[in-house]
């Protein structure tokens, strides 16, 4: 039985274009209460820095849970239908979090965002319709669409905050959820599923390059949401800008990161300096949490932290899905995204409910440079442990 792979030698690039455009717009709307979602729920009722934490990382969690199972499904009965549960799902989520009244409402409303659990069977649609020599490409797609609805929410949470309120934002990734289940459907063509099977594919961890990445993208999410538990509050005190103005903070910010990553991501396509190009966004991913931890109250010091932080994780978020799509084998490619994706979001979790832990019980400079020593540890892993000339072959 031919595989989706075997039926076409070309990929097919507008369907590709619109699975990332679907992933987008999920994420927007994931991402767009990055930057205002702490400040505003402190009034919530109930609220604590841990609860906020909880409120920030919790989607992670449920996507953790539900991303292998999702993924498996997806070969069973079709991706199709599996990435339109899951945004119906997610528009749910967001529904609920927009009513929400205490924290504990926003607690259930992204923990059932999250269990709109769809990064699997997203990927492993664009590689079925994607032969090998192309994937790279297409996968790199998806990770540049991921790294541009990050940016893009950076500058509209912020901006919509002032408009329509937290509230009003959840409101609005609902009606993003649903808008994204009808362009696909409209879009992607339906693609035969070969029935899946095989478990859930821990074997995979006996890949050296595999661990590397699961590990790798666990600790990028941590730190990232352990951040903006701290980031629009420290931004708001340090610059004095009000919650609304953040984007006059975020948009250059967003937009020098994509100035020095673009080299960085022309260097990795030869494959000799990939390994290198892994070593130097690891240590701006360090360096500029550092800094952010050191600043003081100097918003030139943090805004400087906060972009040389960018340039380092969005070289990394548009790198690692490529990577993974080099070191699996093809027909265990649902249960690797599976895997990949739980990594990925359990570390959003771990980010989110850990960061507003420590940063209870210590301050805002022990959290960051916690974060920071953390990077650095896996920075000196990938620097002693791998083989130079293949980035998370360790």
């Amino acid at each position: 039985m031919n595989t989706p792979n075997q039926q076409s030698d070309r990929p097919n690039w507008p369907a590709v274009g619109a699975l990332s455009g679907v992933f987008a717009l999920r994420m927007l709307g994931i991402f767009m209460v990055f930057p205002v979602l702490a400040v505003w729920a402190a009034d919530l009722p109930d609220a604590t820095p841990a609860l906020i934490g909880l409120a920030l990382g919790v989607y992670g969690i449920t996507q953790a849970v539900f991303q292998i199972p999702m993924g498996a499904l997806s070969d069973r009965f079709g991706r199709r239908r599996i990435i339109v549960l899951g945004l119906v799902i997610f528009a749910a989520g967001g529904l609920v979090a927009s009513q929400a009244e205490t924290i504990w409402g926003v607690i259930l409303g992204r923990g059932l965002q999250g269990a709109g659990a769809i990064a699997a069977a997203i990927t492993a649609l664009v590689a079925d319709i994607t032969p090998a020599r192309f994937r790279t490409r297409a996968m790199a797609m998806i990770g540049a669409s991921i790294g541009g609805a990050f940016g893009l929410s950076m500058v509209l949470g912020p901006v919509l905050e002032g408009i329509m309120g937290v509230p009003g934002i959840f409101l609005l990734t609902a009606i993003l959820g649903l808008a994204a289940a009808g362009w696909l459907l409209l879009t992607v063509p339906r693609v035969p599923v070969n029935g899946g099977g095989g478990g859930l594919g821990l074997e995979l961890f006996r890949l050296p390059g595999f661990t590397g990445l699961t590990v790798g993208i666990f600790v990028l999410h941590l730190v990232l949401t352990a951040s903006f538990v701290i980031l629009p509050a420290l931004l708001r005190d340090t610059t004095g800008l009000a919650l609304a103005a953040h984007w006059q903070i975020y948009l250059p910010v967003l937009l020098g990161a994509v100035a020095g990553m673009v080299p960085m991501v022309l260097k990795a396509e030869r494959g000799s300096r990939a390994h290198g190009m892994v070593l130097l966004a690891l240590a701006q991913v360090a360096l500029g949490q550092g800094l952010m931890a050191s600043s003081g109250g100097n918003a030139w010091l943090l805004i400087a932290g906060l972009w040389i932080f960018f340039i380092g994780f969005t070289f990394m978020e548009a790198h690692l899905p490529a990577r993974v799509s080099q070191v699996v084998p093809d027909d265990r490619r649902g249960a690797a995204l599976g895997l990949y994706s739980s990594a990925q979001f359990l570390g959003a979790f771990v980010g989110g409910a850990g960061g507003g832990l420590l940063l209870g019980f210590t301050g805002v400079p022990v959290t960051l440079g916690a974060a920071a020593a953390l990077v650095a540890l896996w920075l000196l892993l990938m620097a002693t442990a791998c083989r130079p000339r293949e980035s998370f072959e360790c």
